[in-house]
């Protein structure tokens, strides 16, 4: 069975309220998905899918087949039985001169019986031969019997399976996928291109066969509807204060994994990781965004330089006052303060390390 679901993430104030909003909706398709702050029950079942569309769907269970071998000396046998027949009629070949190892056949007849004989003899070889596999690590075989599901084949190495048996081969090992560039639109309605890293694998065989029509494409749109739905909660960037954004790609991966598992359980998809590696701007308002931020970072360079300057000013007057070098009204005061602050602004900034002109 897949893996629980991981803890929801929690992001605090007006986020949570959004999330217990996602659980809340989850939970009235399946009930039994975790709500908002509730870690999962371990094991349980769980489908972020109707339940009617997974009522008939069977969970993996062990397959019939027997060792390669097995078969291989079965054939062998067969041979050799219907080469007895044949030489007992008297149908094979005699070498000149005695030189046979075997004896001379007593020529028991070519009846009805020898053929029908022969003709069972070689329909059982042709059924063992034709049930002959191989097991690869990392894949298995998915058993079905005129659209009934048997089983799932885990085993490697040379194996026998019914020829009886449709074998659909599915890959189980780890996977990753990255997305391309995938359009979604923050809370502000600012068009964005995301990339996505996810890392999966196949983890019930039978749900993956048939709970979806195609497993690795169910995982592509599922995540970009995941998100889709995350990104659309936050901005990309908050320009004039410290709120949560889609900067913080630890959140956002949190949110997006837990919507994915909870999405991909019922297709028998375990999801390691759904990870943003790449935020950008849509290109028809990346240059808007970019001269944006940049005046962002210049009103914030200036009001640390402004607070700086005030702060030195500030000090130089108390510093006045407590040595008692000069007796200042209020107006003086505010005289002061004004010509201190202009002086100090009015002044060049400091070249930065290394970029200084050399003479």
């Amino acid at each position: 069975m897949p893996a629980a679901l991981p803890p929801a993430p929690s992001w605090g104030g007006a986020d949570d309220a959004a999330l217990a909003d996602t659980a809340v909706d989850m939970a009235a398709v399946d009930p039994g998905l975790p709500a908002q702050g509730q870690a999962p029950p371990h094991g349980g079942q769980g489908a972020d899918l109707p339940a009617a569309a997974l009522s008939d769907v069977p969970n993996e269970r062990q397959g019939p087949c027997l060792a390669g071998w097995f078969a291989v000396l079965t054939a062998l046998s067969a041979a050799a039985v219907a080469g007895w027949l044949l030489w007992h009629a008297g149908l094979l070949p005699q070498p000149s001169g005695g030189l046979s190892a075997l004896p001379r056949s007593p020529h028991g007849g070519t009846g009805l019986g020898l053929w029908s004989g022969l003709a069972v003899l070689a329909a059982l070889a042709a059924f063992v031969l034709l049930g002959l596999t191989r097991g690869r690590p990392g894949s298995v075989w998915v058993l079905t019997r005129c659209g009934a599901y048997r089983g799932t084949v885990r085993r490697t190495g040379l194996l026998w399976i019914s020829p009886l048996l449709r074998r659909r081969r599915i890959d189980v090992t780890l996977r990753h996928w990255r997305s391309r560039p995938i359009g979604a639109v923050d809370a502000t309605g600012t068009p964005l291109q995301i990339t996505v890293l996810v890392v999966w694998r196949v983890r019930d065989s039978a749900r993956a066969a048939f709970a979806v029509h195609d497993h690795s494409r169910f995982l592509r749109e599922t995540v970009e509807a995941a998100l889709a739905r995350a990104v659309s909660r936050r901005p990309a960037d908050d320009f004039r204060g410290a709120a949560p954004t889609l900067r913080d790609c630890d959140r956002l991966a949190d949110e997006l994994q837990w919507l994915v598992t909870a999405a991909l359980r019922p297709a028998g998809v375990e999801v390691f990781s759904a990870t943003p590696v790449r935020i950008d701007y849509a290109p028809e308002v990346a240059a808007a965004m970019r001269r944006a931020r940049i005046a962002a970072l210049d009103a914030r360079q200036r009001k640390a330089v402004l607070d700086d300057v005030l702060a030195s000013v500030a000090d130089t007057v108390r510093g006045i006052s407590e040595r008692g070098l000069a007796q200042l009204d209020e107006y003086e005061r505010k005289a002061l303060v004004r010509d201190l602050t202009v002086s100090l602004l009015s002044q060049p900034a400091a070249p930065a390390p290394g970029r200084a002109r050399l003479n």
